[in-house]
Formats: C-alpha cells, structure tokens, sequence
C-alpha cells in the first residue's frame, strides 16, 4: 500500500471528480479474507438497494486489494464508520501511516464474511452476486446476508475531500 503525497480529492479539473466530491455521505469501510488474507478499503461511493433480494452497490478501484480479495472470495463486511474513527478511515485509504498495516491500528472481528471492526454498531455481511467494470471503477453488487443497525451517535461522513460530522439519523434519540 503507498501512502498519498496528495490530497484525495484535490483541486483539479476533472468535473466528475469534483462533482462527486460534493455528493458526500456515510464512510464505510469495506473488508474481506480469511485472517492469513485480509483487505480493506475506505469507502464512499456506495448505496444500498432494498427489495427482494437486498443489496450494496460500491464502486472500488480496481487495483485495490479489497477489489481483488473481494472478487476471489465473494464475501465481505460492510461498517460504517464512526467520527472517531478517523484516523482508521485514513489508514485505510492510504492516506496515513499504518505500522504493520491497517488491521492492527484497531481490533477486528473475524467472520464468515472477512473481518468487522469490533467498535461498529452497523455493519452488514455481503456475498458477492455481479461485478463489472464502470468508469475508472469496478461497481460490484452484493446481496445483503447478515445485517445489524445499531445507534449511530456520531457517524463520519466525507465531502469535499473532508471529513465530516454527520447529524445522527432521526431514529437515534
């Protein structure tokens, strides 16, 4: 993994980047593998699809190595992520120092799906069910299997290359 001279998101002239930088949202962080094979990846892009068969969509990049694990294993966890857990969003997205990786800058759960972050309160357990390529990203389809929604008091969000707090939703009193 190299750590990012740059920002993210900087400054810069492609529109589409700029304009889905101003979309903003929930920070998930996305896992798969076995203990001996994990990977993750902070994510933004992504929504959840209810129906019949829910799901999350999530655009990874394609050379990530949870775009890779993911696909090879066909199961992984999404978290969403808490403001205090900024620094883990940023080593996951290779934007900080992560001695001896990411995995060890929190504690992780291991599930039939990959690794949870033990601190989340919402977290669902995904497999696999389409995947293909859409712009400069791999868009992968997920059919929700194990699902838990716990409070969020004090989601992260990211806009704008920044992190932000998000208001907690209406259903946390």
């Amino acid at each position: 993994m190299t750590i990012h001279a740059g920002h993210p998101f900087p400054t810069e002239p492609d529109p589409v980047r700029r304009f889905r930088g101003r979309l903003g949202g929930a920070v998930a962080l996305v896992t798969a593998g076995p203990p001996h094979d994990r990977a993750g990846l902070t994510v933004t892009s992504f929504l959840v699809a209810p129906g019949e068969d829910d799901a999350v969509v999530v655009l990874l990049d394609p050379d990530a190595d949870l775009t890779e694990r993911l696909l090879e294993h066909g199961r992984g966890v999404v978290q969403l992520l808490s403001w205090g857990e900024r620094q883990l969003a940023e080593a996951f997205a290779g934007t900080a120092p992560a001695p001896g990786g990411p995995f060890r800058a929190a504690a992780f759960l291991d599930t039939p799906a990959g690794p949870r972050l033990a601190s989340v309160t919402t977290w669902a357990e995904v497999a696999v069910v389409e995947h293909r390529d859409v712009g400069y990203s791999t868009l992968v389809v997920a059919r929700i299997d194990d699902l838990v929604v716990g409070d969020d008091l004090d989601p992260l969000g990211h806009r704008r290359g920044r992190w932000v707090r998000l208001a907690p939703p209406d259903d946390v009193a």
